[in-house]
C-alpha cells in the first residue's frame, strides 16, 4: 500500500498537543517514512506478486478448458471396475510404476492413474486419463506437486512463486510476503488515526470522499480501498511466508517446537503384518485389488474425491486419502492392507491438532482452493485491490515528486518525541522480526542507510 507523506503532511492538520496522544504523534511520523519507503521501494515485488497471484487464482477453470479432452468423459451407464481402468493406464504405457490413482468422482470425470516415469523432474508424475465409463485411455499430461497441476496451472503456479527463475526467483515472493503485513498494518494506522486527527466520520474511512477533488480524492481511495483489504492482505502474507525460502525455514522450525506439525499415517510394511506372516510375505501371497480397498475406505465413512496411494514396498498398506480442500473437513486417510482389505490404520481429520488444522486450510485458502470458487473470487479480488493500492500510491508520488530525489518522506527529527523504553522496545522487536523474516531485516537496514544518506544530503545541500 504504497503512500506519499507529503499528501498526508498536507491533508492533515497541526499534531494534536493532548498528552494521551503525544506518544501516537511521535511514532506517526516513523510510521509515515516506514511506510513511505516500503511503498517506493518494495511495492514493485508486491504489484508483481499480486500480478501474478491474480492470474494463477484462474489457473484452475483455464486449466479445465485447455484440457477439456483428457478431464472430460462421455457419461454412461455403468462404470467399468477400477482396476481394469489402472490396467489400460498401464498397458498404454507400461514403462512407468504406478503410485496413485484419482477416480473420477463426478459424472463425465476421468479417473487419473498417476505414474512415475524416468526422466520425469522431481515432484512430477504422469497423469494417464481413463474413461470410467469405458475404460479407454482420453490422454496423459505431466502431474505436478500434491495438487496434481496440470502443465498450465503448474507454470502460472511457477510464474507466482519463482518467476520461473528456480531457487533465486523465491527471494522476490519471500520479499514481498514479507513486508506485505508490515505495510498493510502501517497503512491501516495512518488511515484510521486520520479520523481521530480530523474528525472523520466512520463513512468517511470506509468509502472514498470523492467531493474533495485532487491528490485528497486519491488519498481517499488509497485509504478506503486499503481498509477493505487490510484482512486479507494479512492472510495472504502469513499464508505467503510458509512457502518462504528462509522465513519458511523458521515457521517450520517453530511449528516443531510448539508441537503444530501435520500428524502422519503409518503406512510402514512392518507395521501391519497379518495373519502371522511378515508384511513381504502377506503382500507377496495375495492382493486384493483396488476396488476392494476403495470399498473398504467407504466402510470407514471415506468419500469421494479420493487419492488412493499405492503401497510403497511389498507388503505395505495402500493409503486411501480424501482430497476434498473445498470441503476444509474432508480429508480423512486410512490404510488397507493389501493381503486382507481390511483398514489397519486411521487418522481423522477431526483430531488434528487445532494449528494443524488452522494451517491447512491457510494453505488452500491462499492457493484459491478453500471452498471452491468463492474462494477463487476473494483472492482475486485481493490481488485486484493490491493493484489499485499500489497504482494510487505511486500516482500520489508523482503528481508530489520534488524536482529530484524521489520524494521527502516527512520532516527528520520526530523519533526524539518518543520515550526511550518505546524506542528501545521497537528496536528490539525490528531485531527480532528481522531475524525471523531474514529478507524484510535486511531490506530494512538498507531503508536506514539509504535514509541516513538522505539526511546527509539535505544537511550538506543546507
Amino acid at each position: 500500500m504504497t503512500s506519499t507523506a507529503d499528501v498526508h503532511r498536507a491533508a492533515d492538520p497541526a499534531p494534536d498537543p493532548h498528552p494521551r496522544r503525544a506518544t501516537w504523534s511521535a511514532l506517526r511520523p516513523l510510521v509515515l517514512r516506514l511506510h513511505f519507503y516500503a511503498g517506493i521501494l518494495i511495492a514493485p515485488f508486491l504489484l508483481v506478486a499480486a500480478t501474478t497471484g491474480l492470474l494463477y487464482a484462474a489457473s484452475f477453470q483455464i486449466e479445465r478448458i485447455v484440457y477439456q479432452h483428457e478431464l472430460t468423459a462421455s457419461v454412461g451407464q455403468t462404470r467399468v471396475p477400477l482396476s481394469e481402468q489402472v490396467a489400460a493406464a498401464r498397458q498404454a504405457h507400461p514403462e512407468g510404476t504406478i503410485t496413485a490413482v484419482r477416480p473420477g468422482d463426478d459424472p463425465g470425470q476421468t479417473t487419473a492413474v498417476l505414474l512415475n516415469l524416468p526422466g520425469l523432474a522431481e515432484s512430477t508424475q504422469l497423469a494417464v486419463f481413463v474413461d470410467p465409463y469405458t475404460g479407454k485411455v482420453r490422454g496423459a499430461l505431466e502431474s505436478y506437486g500434491s495438487s496434481g497441476a496440470l502443465p498450465v496451472r503448474a507454470w502460472l503456479s511457477s510464474l507466482h512463486r519463482t518467476l520461473h527463475l528456480g531457487e533465486p526467483g523465491r527471494l522476490y515472493s519471500e520479499l514481498a510476503a514479507s513486508w506485505l503485513w508490515v505495510v498493510a498494518l502501517g497503512g491501516l494506522a495512518l488511515w484510521l488515526s486520520r479520523r481521530r486527527r480530523n474528525g472523520r466520520r466512520l463513512r468517511g474511512l470506509l468509502a472514498p470522499d470523492r467531493a474533495a477533488g485532487g491528490l485528497r480524492t486519491t488519498l481517499s481511495w488509497h485509504g478506503s480501498v486499503g481498509l477493505w483489504a487490510v484482512l486479507g492482505l494479512l492472510f495472504l502474507s502469513a499464508t505467503g511466508l510458509t512457502w518462504s525460502k528462509y522465513a519458511g525455514a523458521n515457521v517450520d522450525e517453530l511449528r516443531s517446537t510448539l508441537g503444530w506439525t501435520t500428524p502422519s499415517i503409518s503406512t510402514s510394511a512392518g507395521d501391519h503384518s497379518s495373519h502371522g506372516a511378515t508384511g513381504h510375505q502377506a503382500g507377496a501371497a495375495s492382493n486384493v485389488g483396488v476396488d476392494q480397498v476403495v470399498q473398504a475406505a467407504a466402510g470407514k465413512g471415506l468419500s469421494g474425491p479420493l487419492e488412493i496411494v499405492w503401497p510403497g514396498e511389498a507388503g505395505s498398506p495402500y493409503l486411501v486419502k480424501e482430497i476434498d480442500k473445498t470441503a476444509p473437513t474432508r480429508l480423512d486417510q486410512v490404510a488397507v492392507d493389501p493381503a486382507t482389505g481390511q483398514v489397519v490404520a486411521e487418522l481423522r481429520f477431526a483430531d488434528h491438532p487445532l494449528a494443524a488444522k488452522l494451517t491447512r486450510w491457510g494453505i488452500d485458502g491462499h492457493m484459491g482452493l478453500l471452498f471452491g470458487l468463492a474462494n477463487q473470487i476473494v483472492v482475486a479480488a485481493l490481488a485486484v485491490a493490491v493493484i489499485t493500492l499500489i497504482v494510487l500510491g505511486y500516482r500520489m508520488w508523482w503528481r508530489r515528486r520534488p524536482t529530484r530525489g524521489f520524494g521527502r518522506p516527512y520532516p527528520r527529527g520526530a523519533w526524539r518525541g518518543v520515550h526511550w523504553g518505546l524506542l528501545v522496545s521497537l528496536a528490539f522487536l525490528a531485531i527480532a522480526v528481522g531475524y525471523f523474516l531474514p529478507l524484510m531485516g535486511i531490506s530494512l537496514a538498507a531503508f536506514l542507510v539509504i535514509d541516513c544518506l538522505l539526511g546527509l544530503r539535505s544537511k550538506m545541500a543546507g
